[in-house]
């Protein structure tokens, strides 16, 4: 074992080479690594060697020993202390007892009385040692341990199992740093159904989490973990609209990975929240969002903010949660899985309820649920009850078919007037862009990146919104829309070429030139020339 080391100070040379002579250093597990003729040598030799043992002499120049303990104990508390002393200094150095020193020893030197000395204080090292190799052995098994304590916090974050309260509290246990002050959850959902040749679906997973961590979590501060066979990124935003960029991120993202690995990824974008005890509801966001792609597509980002409107958010009453798989395929609208929800419901309905009294109250509850649902997205239920004037006694009075047929109308109508309701949203917002379009077509820089910002929402989105509703992408309308301008002026003007350029956003007339004869076939002066002369 390594021996503890010493360093000896005394302003006597004499009495240094005494002690080192006289004392049996090895056998007694230490080692002499230098001495001192002063306190400010010593404590040079102490920031050099880091001893284990100092043995010093209180009277000395320029530092006595009291003074260099003192400085020891206040910057290296790990170092032990002996003082030897003359017999007229030894009452005085015994009360200094606030020093904390080893012991005091009478000159001259005893080498038994040393040595005994010296044997007690290796009991005590040897006892310190053994229990800072514990903390070592705890210390380097936690921080081997802590990835995974972080990741299990991480899914009791998710599934709403910490309070505000104790969340602080174990960021600081397992070192964390995030502080917001907004937090958002993404969700990465690789398909197993499109997989490459010769790829295992689990591999090619676990490959698109590497990716994610290599190229997404070094752009954006986050966590990123495995939970249900997904990839989940939990986010840092300095700002709500930093979710905006977040989301194209993320979009360019699963563009990437299916260009380059063939991987199908959908990312689902939840809400931002400002508090990270909160993050539940931004996964729960994140999942709906990732359901959408039934409706929207694969190998792209989808935020659910973008989705609906943001007062448009709800939390589900806890009667409610029965009926999440009906709600959530009535937000999908797909009919054939409206129908198919609701024969499982009632199922279950009438597989629970033992007695008439068990059926009636969950009929009611059912009916409430409806009600609830309908206000967190601005419909009166009223409008779909199709006659029924008190549906909390007529109800309940349907037998299994009739409950079953009302039911499946009912939602599938609520679905296709959520979906109306989308689809105008939508409209507005390409609506929206078109007018931008034409306000400030004549601006060089305005771009998707400009439209979007004005808009506040996702390249992604409105990028897939804009081509369903209008047939053609983005930027092929504005280039469009932009020749079709100039193709008026050089018909209706005698501007120059490069002047018309200019009026419609293009500041290189040669440019110009290229982009209007791929549109019309022909150069801005032939196409003048043509039509003049008709």
């Amino acid at each position: 074992m390594e021996k503890y080391k010493v360093l000896l100070v005394d302003d006597e040379a004499e009495v240094i080479e005494v002690i080192e002579q006289r004392i049996q250093w090895d056998d007694l597990g230490f080692t002499v690594v230098g001495n001192a003729t002063n306190g400010v040598k010593a404590l040079e030799l102490v920031e050099k060697l880091q001893p284990d043992v100092v043995i010093t002499d209180i009277k000395m120049p320029y530092m006595d020993g009291l003074e260099l303990s003192r400085r020891l104990n206040r910057d290296y508390q790990n170092i032990h202390i002996i003082i030897f002393t003359g017999f007229d200094e030894f009452e005085y150095a015994k009360e200094a007892v606030h020093l904390e020193v080893e012991e005091y020893m009478l000159k001259p030197i005893n080498a038994t009385e040393l040595s005994d000395c010296l044997k007690r204080l290796k009991d005590t090292l040897d006892r310190e040692r053994e229990e800072k190799l514990n903390v070592t052995r705890l210390e380097n098994y936690f921080n081997a341990a802590l990835p995974v304590l972080q990741n299990n916090f991480f899914v009791s974050l998710i599934e709403g199992r910490v309070t505000e309260e104790n969340c602080g509290k174990f960021f600081a246990a397992y070192q964390i740093d995030m502080k917001g002050p907004y937090y958002g959850c993404a969700i990465f959902h690789t398909s197993e159904h499109h997989v490459p040749d010769g790829m295992n679906p689990l591999l090619l997973a676990m490959s698109v989490e590497h990716e994610i961590k290599e190229r997404l979590a070094t752009e954006w501060k986050s966590r990123v973990f495995s939970y249900l066979g997904n990839t989940l990124m939990l986010i840092e935003l300095s700002s709500e609209d930093a979710i905006v960029q977040f989301t194209d991120s993320c979009d360019r993202f699963c563009k990437w990975a299916y260009r380059v690995m063939g991987a199908v990824v959908t990312a689902g974008i939840g809400r931002v929240c400002d508090n990270m005890a909160n993050i539940k509801t931004s996964y729960d966001g994140a999942r709906e969002a990732v359901s959408y792609r039934v409706l929207y597509g694969t190998k792209r980002a989808i935020n659910i903010a973008e989705l609906a409107p943001k007062e448009q958010e709800t939390t589900l009453q806890p009667e409610d949660t029965r009926m999440h798989d009906l709600f959530k395929a009535i937000h999908l609208g797909l009919k054939e899985e409206i129908e198919k929800v609701v024969v499982n419901e009632i199922e279950k309905l009438h597989s629970n309820a033992q007695t008439v009294s068990q059926y009636n109250l969950a009929i009611m509850e059912m009916v409430g649920a409806f009600y609830r649902f309908c206000a967190n997205n601005f419909l009166d239920f009223n409008d779909y009850l199709h006659g029924i004037q008190n549906p909390y006694e007529t109800i309940p009075q349907m037998d299994e078919s009739t409950l079953t047929a009302w039911m499946q109308g009912v939602s599938v109508e609520l679905g296709e007037q959520l979906k109306n309701a989308r689809n105008s949203t939508s409209r507005r917002l390409v609506t929206d862009a078109q007018n931008l379009v034409r306000e400030r077509y004549m601006e060089p820089d305005l771009s998707l990146d400009t439209i979007c910002s004005v808009l506040g929402v996702s390249n992604s989105y409105f990028s897939s919104v804009f081509k369903k509703e209008t047939g053609k992408a983005f930027i092929t309308y504005l280039t469009d829309y932009r020749m079709d301008h100039a193709a008026t002026l050089i018909l209706e003007t005698n501007e120059k070429s490069y002047q018309i350029a200019e009026r419609v956003g293009y500041l290189d007339a040669n440019y110009f030139s290229y982009v209007f004869k791929k549109r019309f076939g022909v150069s801005p002066s032939k196409y003048r020339a043509q039509h003049t002369n008709q």
